[in-house]
């Protein structure tokens, strides 16, 4: 057995399922080895804090929650490190006192779980305070474009899925239109992939423009087929017919996408007076139990970061192509964002089924 070693690992934006079986692998992993594993609070801002925010994870303390949706250390998505809002409204440079926070800890390595933005400004810091990192991706929306999946993704779609499911019996109830909105900050893949497993009859991504008329023809041609009813899912990104982005805004002033179900929903009865009903899923997208995939993943993915640690490969993600693990430089894995490409083999699937896509 190598030197022992003390790691740590948070997981940074936005929460997702799978979360913690990933830490769990970790844990599992580097204690075979005989390493110490510190789970960092909140993301950076434990690392910021003084003295630094941490548990020292243990394998009885992490084995109950394998199957525990969200993440056991916390996780934020505001707050740039670089430009970290204060108390009186001004941006501060908190950088150093992250990397200040990762040595005082006596560090050998950090596992950082995030996003390609998560991951971008991890990287930015590790250059910065010579870190050792190594990444784990997670994104619900499953756009870090060289790994065919990241962890949270699989039971996104699960549950948009099942809502659809549940969907086509009150829509066949009341002879109605219903509107699916799910996540999807830029990308559709959560839309295109719940839409055909579910059955949708209308899936609208922002990768594919789409007619409002066209969609119109598609609910009263299933009219006159005898089909009372329409399931259209739409992603949150997609904009109005004129370009225009819909977002809602708090008291906060924080903006975020929203809305876009009822601009369809709107449209569609103006046009052809069909009793229509939206359905936002929001935030149950991202919580519950993780599908065996993400848990699967998650493992995988939790033991391949472990074992670049031990080689001392560091400034690599770990991804998923082909049924297995490889790893990849971190700037290369983020470096492609993956969008829907409308030659993808689900588009062309969702096409060859009669559903409408828009184009």
């Amino acid at each position: 057995m190598g030197k022992s070693k003390r790691i740590g690992i948070l997981t940074s934006g936005g929460d997702c399922s799978g979360l913690n079986a990933a830490i769990r692998s970790v844990v599992h992993c580097a204690s075979g080895k005989g390493w110490e594993v510190l789970g960092i609070r909140q993301a950076t801002v434990g690392l910021m804090a003084r003295p630094p925010e941490y548990t020292k994870l243990e394998i009885e303390q992490v084995d109950p929650l394998l199957t525990a949706g969200g993440t056991m250390l916390g996780t934020t998505n505001k707050g740039d490190p670089f430009a970290f809002p204060m108390p009186d409204g001004s941006l501060c440079d908190r950088s150093e006192d992250i990397i200040a926070g990762y040595h005082q800890l006596g560090l050998d390595a950090l596992i950082g779980i995030g996003g390609d933005g998560s991951l971008a400004i991890l990287r930015r810091l590790a250059q910065q305070g010579g870190i050792n990192l190594v990444g784990i991706p997670k994104t619900i929306d499953n756009d870090i474009g060289i790994t065919e999946h990241a962890v949270g993704f699989d039971t996104a779609v699960n549950i948009a899925t099942e809502a659809l499911d549940r969907l086509h019996f009150t829509a066949a109830s009341h002879s109605r239109v219903i509107i699916l909105e799910v996540m999807g900050r830029d990308a559709g893949h959560i839309a295109i992939a719940a839409g055909i497993a579910g059955g949708a009859d209308v899936i609208l991504i922002p990768e594919i423009p789409y007619d409002m008329d066209q969609i119109c023809y598609k609910i009263k041609h299933r009219q006159e087929q005898g089909k009372n009813y329409c399931l259209i899912i739409v992603s949150e990104a997609v904009r109005t017919q004129d370009g225009e982005c819909v977002r809602l805004t708090n008291r906060a002033g924080e903006s975020r996408y929203g809305g876009i179900g009822q601009y369809l929903a709107d449209q569609i009865s103006d046009r052809i007076g069909a009793e229509t009903r939206v359905t936002v899923l929001g935030h149950l997208q991202r919580g519950g139990t993780a599908s065996p995939l993400d848990r699967l993943v998650a493992a995988a993915f939790g033991v391949a970061a472990v074992n670049l640690i031990d080689e001392g490969k560091y400034d690599h993600m770990v991804a998923w192509q082909n049924r297995q693990v490889f790893t990849i430089p971190i700037a290369e894995a983020i470096a492609q964002y993956r969008a829907v490409n409308p030659e993808d083999t689900l588009v062309k699937t969702a096409r060859g089924l009669g559903i409408y896509l828009g184009d």
